[in-house]
């Protein structure tokens, strides 16, 4: 049962996870659909199927944050490749900052039990979270 119960929160882990990797990898330059895909393959905490990515760049490109140019086929079907836009660069940086204060949330807590504290004995110690664009 326990394990039952970490696997359905690694489950929603991933797939919130899916957006902000996705604005990561096309930081470093444009792509297309598939090498997103394989490239989320290589890290098995990162393994989600095309069913779920596929959506996601689909979503992200409505919203604005993707640009997108297509490729005439050489000798297959047509490519398009995908960049960010500038309210991409601008929502990752946003997302940046927000995992960020989320990472050094989780690991203050988790050093105060270690240390056998309590949450509330931390104090002062509160993150100001930011919030994402749109």
């Amino acid at each position: 049962m326990v394990e039952l119960i970490v696997r359905n929160w690694v489950t929603q882990l991933r797939k919130g996870l899916v957006e902000y990797y996705i604005l990561l990898f096309l930081a470093r330059g444009e792509s297309y659909g598939y090498q997103i895909v394989q490239a989320l393959k290589q890290y098995d905490e990162m393994a989600v199927n095309e069913s779920t990515i596929y959506p996601v760049l689909a979503r992200l490109k409505a919203d604005g944050y993707l640009a997108a140019r297509t490729v005439p086929p050489t000798d297959g079907p047509s490519r398009t490749y995908l960049s960010l836009s500038s309210s991409g660069k601008e929502r990752l940086a946003a997302m940046h900052r927000y995992w960020d204060n989320v990472s050094h949330s989780v690991l203050s807590q988790r050093s105060l039990i270690a240390e056998g504290g309590h949450p509330d004995d931390e104090g002062s110690d509160q993150v100001q979270h930011p919030s994402l664009p749109g």
